[in-house]
């Protein structure tokens, strides 16, 4: 089932989306970033990014970095158990993700300075603290602006709700300095409702005609404005000439039916938000989107994940990790890097599963962790990068990094060359580089 909604957007240079929607450009058809420019051939097979985003801070002893020889009040219940890699382990609430070890490499020494969710979430989806004002463009945006995408969808597509911060949007989830041109197409998946398109599907009285006469009036404005004219102009026409496709000929939005998997396929993901997210992540990418993103959300209603993020668990950590969020990840993310190999799609698909920072080793007084961005793990898969292997390790309390420290700056900068995107690339966008390469995971 697909569904409608909308959303409202500004741009760098000042121009609303529902400004132009105001001026007559746009209709009535509430677009936002489908389909984007695309400044450099593709591969023969180009790869693409699933970002399996895990806001709130999974605990990193919890599940990827367990210390079993140290004191209570760090380790916790669970048991460490061995995985299908000699030497490696992990916690016993990830029993598959264990048995696909040799799929997959560990970071464990990532750190950055803030404990703040919101700017712990810009660093770790861009690289860089904003400066200024200035908000680093997200990885998604980059490939965006520098790749494009072969089919009539977006280039840099998220599912899942907005992040935020109380009531504050987080930066850093959208096109930043490069424009909003380049922000996400946003999707979302509802266990009872299906895939939710909020902004490629027209009123139920726009009809056809109707469309195809607000494409003439959108190109009559884009030739009487020299703002709209002159800024960006390739990259709108794509936009808006693939949006417009995409609503009439509804061919690129067949992807987005999950109807036409089997049901088995669709119960080894789980029948939970995340697994069919991570099922249409797939197919997404299958179809030539380059980048996408998928928030973590398990349950139907949002008052069932914790604070401002799914994995913040500040009390009753146990309880949480083992009711509502360990086994759907585990599950998910299996079924993920099993269907992307039996298909042949996992050396061309890197995936890649974080949050913005980690939990503090130390139980507190509410059976819960804390936030740490002292040290925490992250790992990845496919994409080129060799599985079985861990990069860094922490201390004997999983508290600070005790050998190969690794920032979000060389994560980010890490995942653009998997997928093409050079340090000379991003610097002719005028934009900084930070970070390096982490070789060791290749």
């Amino acid at each position: 089932m697909l569904a409608v909604g909308e959303t409202k957007q500004r741009s760098c240079q000042g121009i609303s989306r529902r400004s132009l929607v105001q001026a007559g450009f746009l209709g009535a058809l509430g677009l936002s970033t489908l389909g984007h420019a695309s400044v450099a051939a593709a591969a023969q097979r180009p790869k693409s990014i699933i970002l399996l985003w895990l806001w709130g801070g999974p605990p990193h002893l919890d599940t990827f970095d367990p210390k079993p020889d140290a004191p209570s009040e760090w380790r916790g219940p669970y048991r460490t158990i061995g995985t299908n890699v000699p030497g490696i382990q992990v916690t016993e609430l990830l029993p598959k993700l264990a048995k696909r070890a040799d799929q997959y490499s560990i970071i464990r020494t990532l750190h950055h300075g803030t404990t703040d969710h919101g700017l712990a979430g810009s660093i770790a989806l861009t690289g860089r603290t904003p400066e200024n004002g200035r908000v680093h463009p997200h990885g998604g945006a980059i490939v965006s602006r520098l790749r494009g995408s072969s089919s009539p969808l977006s280039s840099f597509i998220v599912m899942g709700e907005r992040l935020h911060q109380g009531h504050r949007a987080i930066q850093g989830e959208g096109g930043g300095a490069l424009g909003a041109v380049y922000d996400p197409f946003r999707i979302k998946y509802d266990p009872e409702q299906g895939v939710l398109l909020g902004e490629t599907t027209p009123p139920k009285d726009v009809t056809a005609q109707r469309v195809e006469r607000r494409r003439q009036i959108l190109a009559q404005g884009r030739t009487a404005s020299p703002e709209i004219a002159h800024r960006d102009g390739q990259a709108l026409d794509r936009f808006y000439n693939q949006a417009f496709s995409l609503m009439t000929s509804g061919e690129g939005r067949q992807v987005f039916n999950l109807e036409k998997e089997p049901s088995r396929l669709r119960d080894v993901y789980g029948r939970h938000r995340f697994g069919q997210s991570c099922l249409l992540a797939r197919r997404l990418v299958e179809a030539g989107v380059p980048f996408v993103q998928v928030n973590w959300s398990m349950h139907v209603e949002a008052e069932e994940d914790a604070g401002d993020g799914g994995w913040d668990n500040h009390y009753r950590n146990f309880e949480m990790l083992a009711d509502r969020q360990a086994w759907p990840f585990d599950q998910a993310c299996s079924a993920l890097l099993d269907d992307l190999k039996q298909r042949g799609m996992l050396q061309d698909t890197l995936v890649v599963a974080m949050g913005e920072f980690g939990r503090s080793p130390k139980i507190n007084a509410m059976a819960g962790r804390d936030h740490w961005q002292s040290c925490y793990s992250a790992i990845l898969a496919g994409g080129g990068v060799r599985g079985g292997r861990v990069v860094g390790a922490s201390d004997d309390r999983g508290e600070y990094p005790a050998s190969r420290p690794v920032t979000p700056a060389d994560l980010c900068t890490t995942m653009l060359d998997c997928v093409g995107v050079t340090r000379s690339d991003v610097l002719a966008l005028d934009l900084p580089v930070e970070g390096e390469v982490i070789h060791e995971l290749f």
